[in-house]
């Protein structure tokens, strides 16, 4: 039962996300270009490592995963 709860939870999410992304496009045009995203590129190639873009994915990820396990959890 719980299990069911979290995917309705996290596909909500997507959902929202995706609207947002969808009809508000320049919402999200800071990620990837953050202080801290590490950029290379060469002659023939480019190197990109988002550092500070997962820091801030991760920490929103668990702000959800913890408020859904509390408002889904066992009381």
């Amino acid at each position: 039962m719980r299990l069911s709860n979290l995917l309705i939870v996290v596909g909500a999410v997507i959902f929202l996300v995706g609207v947002i992304l969808r009809y508000f496009p320049s919402a999200f045009s800071w990620f990837g270009n953050l202080p801290g995203d590490i950029h290379f590129q060469g002659e023939n190639t480019q190197v990109f490592i988002p550092i500070t873009s997962m820091l801030v994915v991760s920490v929103v990820a668990t702000l959800i995963f913890n408020l859904a396990g509390r408002f889904f959890g066992e009381r």
